[in-house]
């Protein structure tokens, strides 16, 4: 029996080339996550909140509809626990 014998074919070399593929995808993903690390660093060294800007960029992810209704259920948990007062859906 062959090596080839084992997987079927192709199936060794296909298996060996998406390992590769992958550990290639490892090595630029850290290199980019690198890059994301210094560009924070940076913007932290002048005086901005790393944390918020996190939040901000996943913010940025979601469709606008999406994000305002996750807003308003936050909100409305926030009330429900007293975190924040007031009637969230009074009219001004």
């Amino acid at each position: 029996m062959t090596d080839t014998d084992t997987f079927g074919g192709n199936s060794k070399k296909a298996l060996q080339d998406f390992i590769e593929r992958i550990e290639r995808l490892d090595e630029e993903k850290a290199t980019l996550s690198q890059g994301i690390k210094d560009i924070l660093a940076q913007a932290k060294s002048q005086g901005f909140d790393t944390k918020i800007m996190r939040k901000v960029i996943s913010l940025r992810k979601i469709d606008a509809d999406e994000r305002r209704d996750q807003e308003a259920v936050l909100a409305t948990y926030m009330q429900a626990l007293g975190m924040i007062q007031g009637d969230l859906f009074a009219q001004p």
